[in-house]
Parts: C-alpha cells; sequence; structure tokens
C-alpha cells in the first residue's frame, strides 16, 4: 500500500465526522506492534506519526471524511474509493484492523516528549556527547551511514524515537537494515543498499564510499537483520535521554 493511498481514501471529499470505533476483534500486543508497522511503512508520510496532518482527519480519534463504521474504513483501505486515486490493496480485514487499533492505542500514550527536556542541549547531545552525527544527517550536517533525521520529529512519535534509542533493535525499518556483501577474496563489506538489478549492487559503504559490485565477484550478499546502531541506555543519564529525544522530535523537515 503505497503512503499516498490513505490519505485519498480518509481525506475524499464530505463532511468530517467523528466514528465510534468499538473494538470487533481481540488484538494483542503483537497485532497492535504490527499494526504499527504497517502505518509507518505505508501512511506515516501523508498522516504524520499521530494520524492528525491531514485536515480535518484524525485517524486515532475515529475522525474520518468517509465511511460511519469501523468496517466502512476497513473496506475503503482494502477495495479504495471508486472515481478517486485510492485503489485497492492487498491487506486482510485482520491487518487493516490492527492499524486503526494500533492509532488508538497512539492516541493515547507518547504523545509529548518529557515535560524537562531541552531542545538546546539535546543537540548538543545530538553532535557532542552521543555522537549521533556520526551515523545520522540534519538539516545537511552530518554523515549519509545512517537514515537522515531531518523530519524525523515528523514521522516517528515520542514513544518510538525512546524506543530507537534506548533499544535499536527492538525495531529496524525495512528502509533502515544494513546490508553486507562478502566479496570472494574474504572482504566483507557492509553499508546503506542504494540500488541492485540483476548483475550488480551500489552500496553507500559506513566509509560513505559510493561504490559498485559486480554479483559475479560476490561470495553472499543480503540484509542484515540487526540494527548497527548502539543503545544509550547506559551511555547517557534519564536526563540526557530526554534532552535528546526532545531535540529529535522538533525536526520536521524543511
Amino acid at each position: 500500500m503505497s503512503r499516498a493511498r490513505l490519505i485519498f481514501a480518509f481525506g475524499a471529499a464530505a463532511a468530517c465526522m467523528a466514528i465510534p470505533l468499538a473494538a470487533q476483534h481481540s488484538y494483542t500486543p503483537a497485532d497492535v506492534e504490527d499494526g504499527g508497522k504497517l502505518f509507518r511503512d505505508n501512511c506515516v508520510a501523508c498522516h504524520g506519526p499521530e494520524g492528525n496532518l491531514v485536515d480535518g482527519v484524525d485517524l486515532g480519534h475515529g475522525k474520518f471524511r468517509r465511511g460511519s463504521t469501523e468496517d466502512d474504513v476497513i473496506r475503503i483501505i482494502e477495495d479504495g474509493v471508486p472515481g478517486t486515486a485510492m485503489p485497492p490493496n492487498k491487506l486482510t480485514d485482520f491487518q487493516a484492523g490492527t492499524i486503526l487499533e494500533y492509532l488508538r492505542s497512539a492516541a493515547t500514550s507518547g504523545r509529548v516528549p518529557a515535560p524537562n527536556g531541552d531542545v538546546s542541549r539535546g543537540k548538543a547531545i545530538f553532535y557532542g556527547k552521543g555522537g549521533c552525527s556520526a551515523c545520522h544527517r540534519v538539516y545537511g550536517t552530518g554523515s549519509r551511514v545512517g537514515p537522515d533525521l531531518s523530519d524525523i520529529g515528523a514521522l516517528r512519535r515520542v514513544a518510538e524515537i525512546e524506543l530507537s534509542i534506548l533499544d535499536p533493535n527492538a525495531e529496524v525499518l525495512p528502509q533502515n537494515r544494513y546490508y553486507r556483501v562478502t566479496t570472494k577474496s574474504g572482504e566483507t563489506i557492509t553499508g546503506r543498499l542504494l540500488n541492485e538489478d540483476t548483475f550488480s549492487i551500489q552500496l553507500l559503504d559506513t566509509k560513505e564510499r559510493l561504490l559498485s559490485l559486480q554479483r559475479t565477484d560476490l561470495r553472499a550478499a543480503g540484509f542484515l537483520n540487526e540494527s548497527p546502531m548502539p543503545s544509550y541506555r547506559d551511555k547517557l543519564t534519564k536526563a540526557e535521554q530526554d534532552d535528546l529525544v526532545t531535540y529529535l522530535i522538533s525536526l520536521k523537515g524543511f
């Protein structure tokens, strides 16, 4: 499901209404987590981490422009809207339901940073003690080895940023997974996968070198399951963690 599709499902012309979304299924915490992954992979760029960036739409609080029941919304997600740019999507009823359940959960937790967090102190930690700029770039400054964080505050919730800092392996988004190749000579190269085809692989390695490798020269190639990012649980104090999260949540893009 493309990032732009849900915006047409929930943002098509019609008067907005708040829909009571009484849960019709029993979802486990793991189901809700899966719904969050689906939402972040497909919807967050248009709707934001809280699902409320589109005018007149608040997905977490059941405020939509089409549909009058949860089943209506699930049908829209799956079947699209005739006459609009919202096409059908390959999601089951259960998967669409987990997205809605995640949004309900998100509406009541992790919305604001710690009250004592400070943006300026957090920025100093990002570029200083935390060493974050050695892998990440913000507004054109820093490394390209890791994901660009210039708009991280518009894409991720506070609780998700905190989790990434304390337990990076808890969730590694597909687009952020590192790729590793081993050449026939035994050299191992790790970095961000930029492109691949039948004959070659293009990587940005951990030294920020742009490499094009021929598959015939490789012994093995594939994504890594673990994040290259270290945990800051024992590297920063709780106050410093709060400051860093406050800085990151303030980054909304150019």
